[in-house]
């Protein structure tokens, strides 16, 4: 998994799954149509009137596929909805300093890669990006690096083995075990 993509950059705090997914919108019975819904309240302001001045809005980071969110992202309840509106919308990372546990598992399991990186770390990369709205991150899940070529910035993150290997080959943990049926049906015929 490769990620080469402008970034939506959120300067905000403790943005917790409410935010991220209103509880009005938790009625649909697929993962499917959340994305319009992501961060309503703050990318709204009536109806579906886009705010011009939330970043989501900005019209020079359409296509965007990184949001760079605050320190604690993804706090509050642990409302998968939030991760299905995020992996809806098109975001195939969120970096953060820190992400609530639940809401990074969600993430992960609707294959979004959290990137935890240091508070100094986040604050190069959310300056950079507020300056400069066209400018582009890579991300390399294989090699477990982040990169912005335009001020040589370079930081590696942890990754749990078993959620790359997911992410790498595109599956979720149930689909990981049905791709193993046969080694599992193998391992079974050998020692029951």
């Amino acid at each position: 998994m490769k990620i080469k993509s402008k970034v939506v950059p959120i300067d905000i705090e403790n943005i917790d799954t409410d935010q991220l997914m209103p509880a009005q919108f938790l009625k649909l019975t697929t993962k499917e149509g959340y994305g319009k819904n992501l961060l309503y309240n703050w990318r709204y302001t009536e109806g579906y009137t886009s705010n011009p001045d939330f970043e989501l809005n900005n019209p020079q980071r359409e296509g965007a596929k990184v949001i760079i969110g605050g320190n604690n992202f993804g706090c509050g309840s642990s409302r998968e909805h939030a991760a299905w509106g995020i992996a809806d919308y098109g975001i195939q990372s969120v970096i953060s300093s820190q992400f609530a546990d639940i809401h990074k598992g969600n993430l992960y399991n609707n294959g979004v890669l959290p990137i935890e990186v240091s508070e100094e770390e986040l604050r190069v990369l959310m300056n950079h990006f507020l300056e400069n709205p066209t400018s582009e991150i890579s991300i390399d899940l294989e090699s477990q690096t982040v990169k912005v070529e335009e001020i040589n910035f370079n930081t590696t993150f942890e990754v749990p083995p078993f959620k790359k290997n997911c992410l790498m080959e595109g599956v979720d943990e149930i689909q990981y075990l049905i791709n193993m049926r046969d080694e599992i049906a193998a391992f079974e015929a050998t020692n029951y």
